[in-house]
């Protein structure tokens, strides 16, 4: 856990797809494309698995009455040397067997990169982040991604959720007495968002996020706190839920849907994402600025982009609003935020660690009174 941090708070995510039981199809991913060039959402009955996604309360201080992907804030247990016991039969290797990711260590995003030795803790971040998560998800929807625990009885998971939700040095103890591992193998490295400044009000989180697929959907059960429901759906249901205004997701899960549409077989997101995880990942911190008609939210690679990083600041007041003209050649990677409900993406860019661009799709306009 890095306490040396000013305005940021450690989190972890994790996109948790999971097929209907019809077992795997390969097939190669969408390209996205009409015959007109144009991108385009694929229908619904073309995916066989659905994503979880979470409904935050609306008593929340942080995006309140939000759809979000499973996750929260590292807590210090996430680090405890007390996990080298829990791994021992993995702690020979670095990183407790998790495969070694290629990117360079000066290009890696800070989350990572970070040395938690020095801080304090034997426990690799790579590992922590992972069991943060799996952690978080437990707490919030009660799914078991462990070794070892399809066999429990519901009334037995339910008691330690309650625990592990009281304390989240708990998650820990029910590993130890029930015997399991949670499956950090089983999760992808996928991205790194950090809200941007002044959007959701003063706390701020830099958040790994992570992908794991399940052959079938799991029980699933939400926590009553801090979630007031959950729903499985497709991806591009969720997408055209949003834009009907029947739910409201924040853009990093907007553009995050819009890339799991270009795979709408489970079978071909797995591999992609298993196969892409050792390249690493880019930090992306939202910049976000106005023009006379939209909302504008500059991602890294734009040409609006600052050239510092804004990490470390408060605002970037002083990024230069955009021009009308998007037709030149310049590079663009942005999410146009025409009001609460309508997001589009602009991306003319070649995406890093080879990664997938999102697919883009038509927008319905709505009030624009009402922006993010």
């Amino acid at each position: 856990m890095n306490t040396t941090l000013k305005h940021w708070k450690e989190a972890a995510t994790l996109i948790l797809a999971a097929g209907r039981g019809r077992g795997f199809t390969p097939r190669a991913p969408l390209t996205g494309e009409s015959s007109s060039g144009q991108s385009h959402l694929p229908h619904r009955s073309l995916f066989d698995y659905d994503v979880l996604l979470l409904k935050r309360s609306g008593k929340g201080g942080f995006m309140p009455n939000a759809y979000v992907f499973p996750g929260g804030v590292v807590d210090a247990s996430d680090f405890s040397s007390e996990w080298l016991d829990i791994f021992r039969s993995f702690t020979n290797s670095p990183t407790f067997g998790l495969r070694s990711v290629k990117q360079h260590l000066e290009t890696r995003p800070p989350i990572f990169a970070t040395d938690r030795l020095k801080l304090g803790s034997p426990i690799p971040g790579e590992v922590a982040l992972r069991i943060c998560a799996l952690r978080e998800t437990f707490e919030e929807s009660g799914e078991k991604n462990h070794y070892g625990v399809n066999d429990l009885c519901s009334s037995e998971l339910t008691k330690w959720r309650a625990l592990v939700n009281q304390n989240p040095s708990n998650f820990i103890r029910m590993c130890r007495e029930l015997q399991v591992l949670p499956n950090i193998w089983a999760l992808h490295e996928w991205g790194n968002w950090l809200t941007p400044a002044s959007r959701y009000g003063t706390t701020r989180f830099d958040t790994a996020f992570f992908i794991c697929c399940l052959q079938e959907i799991p029980h699933t059960l939400q926590d009553d706190k801090e979630i007031e429901r959950f729903q499985w759906s497709t991806p591009s249901e969720i997408l055209q839920s949003y834009q009907a205004q029947k739910l409201w997701i924040a853009p990093p899960q907007f553009y995050e849907l819009s890339r799991l549409c270009r795979f709408p077989l489970l079978n071909d997101l797995h591999n992609f994402a298993s196969q892409r995880a050792t390249a690493g990942c880019e930090q992306w911190m939202p910049v976000v600025v106005s023009n006379d008609e939209h909302l504008i939210s500059l991602l890294p690679g734009d040409k609006l982009y600052p050239v510092d990083s804004p990490r470390d600041s408060e605002a970037a007041k002083n990024t230069v609003p955009p021009s009308k003209d998007h037709q030149d050649a310049s590079p663009l990677h942005r999410i146009v935020i025409s009001d609460r409900y309508t997001l589009r993406v602009q991306i003319t860019i070649t995406p890093k660690y080879n990664h997938v661009l999102p697919v883009a799709h038509s927008a319905v306009s709505h009030d624009s009174k009402s922006q993010l």
